[in-house]
């Protein structure tokens, strides 16, 4: 079946009507929010297991929701007569409208549709230029070099006494600078190019990654089979993974995910989870297994299975050696930054410090209400050993949600947020930058100054 570019607009429409919040919406559909903000904006294409769920949760049918020839002029017509500021009362004489001149309302529409496809380029144009790191790195490379031809062109021609021996130094770098010049053109027009094929939005390839497993709810029943899986099939024609970038991320992290399953099978690891009550050690020691292979797996199991047996609920987080967050699978009461680096006092940072070294800390989020969680967390070298170059250190962070305060064990809980920027915690020593809370808590108080740690 296939969809309207407006079916967004249809989905916003209808959640409104039923006065639903789009996080609310989200998490009835198990995607994530951010997805969902996509999908609105008629920036992602819904597929039709997502349709079938969107449309059960609207309380609508699928055909509501999908194209249609007649809604979709009446919709064209009406976003026209919007725009313009039309008053109620012509807003609704649209239909009667549509049904006496179907030939200009059919201009109305087109000519609608025209200028939100022009709205959407500039807006996608828009947000690469704002956020996209490599273009913005492409760009400065391009400028250097113009620089740098420029001012070399300006010696030569102002300069009269110059030696034959430098005329030929100068010559030689025009030619260098410009080769660079037009090799880093094209690649940027190539790189443009490659993005416009497909569509495009404010979702990074690991965005789309996490929103492909929130839909799936983290657990891929393929990688428990007992035959060989096609990795490539699982991520071919996902909606989620529309670039190339989030597909190769996919397939990385599904073959990581596959072994985890292949060395922990789910019925013997589930069989031992009701023993040890999600003991990490002991299960590593019972199955002979890395931490962080256990971690990954107590994280990606069924939630059903996991429910019924009574387990708490529970997310991780993995890093690389630079500490940039590579994987996310969240836990509803502790908060994860979308962009940049996490809290500084997590443990997952302090694993990367002790390579090999397993902790345990319980947490307490920041905050009032602050929730409790049990985190353990491990760094391990996922590179053979060489002389010749440093271990590729990846650290992992599992948090288990817990409803009790245990005195022994979180008395001495460390607080801590999601990130500086979020965080309300005033007199943090670890804090690297301002927090936008405490900046709008204090703006009537310009004498009083959040510590920042200094580098």
């Amino acid at each position: 079946m296939s969809k309207s570019a407006l079916t967004g607009t249809r989905i916003r429409a209808r959640r409104n009507l039923r006065g639903l919040r789009q996080l609310d919406l989200a998490r009835m559909v198990g995607v994530s929010p951010s997805y969902m903000n996509l999908i609105e904006h008629n920036r992602r294409k819904v597929s039709p297991e997502l349709l079938v769920a969107l449309a059960k949760a609207l309380g609508v049918s699928e055909d509501a929701l999908a194209e249609d020839t007649d809604s979709r002029l009446l919709e064209g017509v009406r976003a026209a007569a919007m725009r313009a500021g039309a008053e109620m009362a012509e807003l609704a004489r649209i239909e009667e409208f549509t049904g006496r001149f179907p030939g200009w309302a059919n201009v109305l529409a087109e000519t609608q549709a025209r200028v939100e496809r022009l709205e959407r380029v500039v807006e996608q144009l828009s947000d690469r230029m704002s956020h996209d790191p490599y273009l913005g790195e492409a760009l400065h490379e391009i400028i250097s070099a113009v620089t740098s031809v420029q001012s070399t062109a300006a010696i030569l021609n102002d300069a009269d006494d110059i030696s034959p021996d430098w005329q030929a130094r100068f010559h030689h770098n025009i030619l260098q600078d410009s080769s660079r010049l037009a090799e880093g053109a094209v690649a940027l027009v190539n790189y443009i190019d490659a993005a416009n094929d497909t569509e495009t939005g404010l979702a990074s390839p690991l965005e789309e990654v996490e929103a492909w497993l929130t839909r799936r709810g983290y657990y891929l029943p393929e990688l428990d089979a007992p035959e060989n899986v096609d990795l490539q099939g699982l991520v071919t024609g996902q909606a989620e993974l529309s670039s190339s970038a989030s597909r190769s991320l996919a397939l990385q992290w599904l073959g990581r995910l596959r072994d985890d399953a292949r060395a922990l099978p789910l019925a013997s690891f589930l069989a031992a989870v009701k023993e040890t009550g999600c003991a990490p050690d002991q299960l590593a020691a019972q199955f002979d297994a890395p931490i962080d292979r256990v971690l990954r797996r107590l994280a990606m199991l069924p939630q059903a299975k996991m429910h019924d047996l009574g387990a708490p609920r529970m997310g991780l987080v993995i890093c690389d050696g630079s500490g940039t967050l590579i994987f996310r699978r969240p836990v509803d009461g502790f908060p994860l930054p979308r962009f940049g680096g996490g809290c500084p006092l997590w443990p997952l940072y302090h694993a990367l410090r002790m390579p090999g070294q397993a902790l345990r800390v319980p947490l307490v989020t920041d905050g009032r209400l602050g929730q409790h969680f049990l985190s353990y967390a491990v760094c391990q070298p996922v590179s053979a050993p060489d002389f010749n170059a440093p271990p590729v250190l990846l650290a992992t962070m599992l948090l288990v949600a817990t409803g009790r305060d245990d005195g022994s064990l979180f008395d001495t809980a460390r607080r801590v947020g999601g990130s500086c920027r979020t965080c309300a915690q005033i007199d943090c020593t670890s804090r690297r930058e301002p927090s936008i809370l405490i900046m709008s808590a204090e703006a009537g108080d310009a004498s009083r100054e959040p510590a920042v740690l200094q580098g």
